[in-house]
């Protein structure tokens, strides 16, 4: 079976330097599920298989135990050429996505020539109850739709997000650190006028005043806007 030949060749392909680095930055994932492939590993293979037409039987099997078997999984969706297609194996995924890891690495390549029907999906997943839906629905409204897509409304739609889980504050973070970055005027006025919630804002400048698209002015126009933490 596929499912038991991928496994193999995942513990054959492990890094344990690797492996031992990986746990420390995946806290939600236990350390025993982590086999440790490398990246550039997971996305190679993950090409290989999905020229197989027993492909689908692994995509199938959820859930699955390993990390390394989620991001080989993100790794596969994202190279599905056909929308629809993608698009189904994404909402079948997403429910079993359970860190921060996977959800960043999936990122289906075909969605960039479907823009206008994703927007729907993204609406749909930023407004899920599931932590790392929301995040993937930030992170694609985030990929998708700042450049040459980019309406002002989509800033309402991610600054309507309220949550207090940190994975999901930090890529609203993310998000508007990167408006400032590539939106500055229509982004700014979320930061004057506050409309995040305070954790959030001031990650949001951290992240800005980090980024080398941010120009040195902005980056100190922005320092005095953070918001004093309550002693």
């Amino acid at each position: 079976m596929i499912i038991d030949e991928i496994r193999e060749e995942l513990f054959r392909l492990c890094d344990t330097e690797y492996r031992d680095f990986q746990v420390k930055l995946i806290p939600t994932v236990a350390p025993e599920l982590v086999i440790g492939v490398r990246t550039p590993v997971l996305r190679k293979y993950a090409g290989q298989l999905l020229k197989r037409e027993d492909a689908g039987e692994f995509l199938r099997d959820l859930p699955h135990r390993y990390f390394d078997e989620n991001q080989l999984h993100a790794f596969m969706i994202s190279g599905i050429k056909d929308y629809g297609t993608c698009l189904e194996q994404v909402e079948s995924f997403l429910p079993y996505v359970d860190n921060w890891a996977t959800c960043d690495q999936l990122s289906p390549r075909v969605f960039r020539r479907h823009r206008q029907e994703l927007l729907g999906e993204i609406r749909r997943w930023i407004a899920s109850d599931r932590t790392y839906t929301v995040r993937f629905g930030l992170g694609m409204l985030m990929s998708h739709f700042l450049d040459e897509d980019f309406d002002p409304a989509f800033l309402d739609l991610a600054a309507g997000v309220r949550s207090e889980e940190y994975y999901i504050r930090m890529m609203a973070a993310w998000y508007f650190a990167t408006a400032l970055a590539k939106q500055y005027d229509a982004a700014l006025p979320y930061i004057e006028d506050r409309r995040l919630d305070s954790w959030t804002h001031n990650r949001t400048i951290q992240k800005a005043v980090e980024s080398f698209r941010v120009s040195p002015e902005q980056k100190q126009y922005l320092r005095s806007l953070r918001i004093p933490k309550k002693k």
